[in-house]
């Protein structure tokens, strides 16, 4: 059975989504403190860890922290509404998504099987996959052991990352909106006021850094998407 960890301190919420969730096929441990919960989120198998910001001993983003140095679990966080700032940061420091409170939690199972498709895709042998090797100017992406070189040397990226430049590599050149983006990387459909792709996009620029003449690889096209540029002056 899948098995969920939420880490929350708002015991009736957790025990509301242990509730539904539960009724959705999944099985759900609940822990409501940062530390505890960073040490259950690394003790077993989850499929996804669901963590809110606001944790007493351990705030979110240090459990989320905690996590990455050891685990690459989906994390979807739990923000206030409103505040873009805890948005941005859980999604820098390697989150999968987020979904602000108060929300329904028929779109927090959107959200996790969304997740679980893009997982599932990921994990497919390799013949069944899309080609095994994008390169384009001093970029190699290899699918089938999900890592990306530039320049020989290898640049660690999050699973949506890899994801996200996966998608633009494969259409380098031209023009994706920031629908498809959402759609084929996260795998849902583009809501108002929501940022997360864009995160994305920054922080993996930042990773990629320029090419050689300080020319920007993703161009942000205004009010359309996004464009991976082919490194021709």
């Amino acid at each position: 059975m899948n098995q969920i960890l939420v880490i929350d301190d708002d015991i009736e919420l957790c025990e509301l989504l242990n509730d539904y969730l539960s009724g959705e096929g999944f099985a759900v441990a609940t822990v409501n403190n940062g530390r505890l919960g960073a040490e259950q989120a690394l003790a077993a198998e989850y499929v996804l860890v669901v963590l809110d910001v606001m944790l007493p001993e351990m705030n979110g983003f240090d459990v989320l922290r905690k996590i990455r140095e050891n685990s690459k679990v989906p994390v979807i966080m739990l923000t206030a509404r409103g505040d873009d700032i805890d948005r941005i940061v859980g999604l820098e420091l390697g989150a999968d998504d987020y979904l602000p409170k108060p929300f329904n939690p028929r779109e927090l199972v959107a959200r996790i099987r969304a997740i679980q498709r893009r997982v599932e895709t990921a994990e497919l042998p390799p013949t069944q996959q899309k080609p095994a090797e994008l390169k384009v100017g001093d970029l190699v992406l290899y699918s089938s052991n999900r890592t990306v070189k530039r320049n020989g040397e290898k640049i660690d990226l999050t699973s949506v990352e890899f994801n996200l430049l996966e998608v633009l590599l494969s259409h380098a050149g031209e023009v994706i909106s920031r629908d498809d983006l959402v759609e084929k990387v996260l795998g849902r459909r583009l809501s108002a006021y929501d940022r997360s792709i864009d995160v994305h996009v920054s922080a993996l620029r930042k990773k990629l850094g320029h090419y050689d003449g300080n020319m920007e690889r993703i161009r942000t096209i205004r009010g359309v998407g996004y464009l991976y540029s082919l490194g021709e002056n």
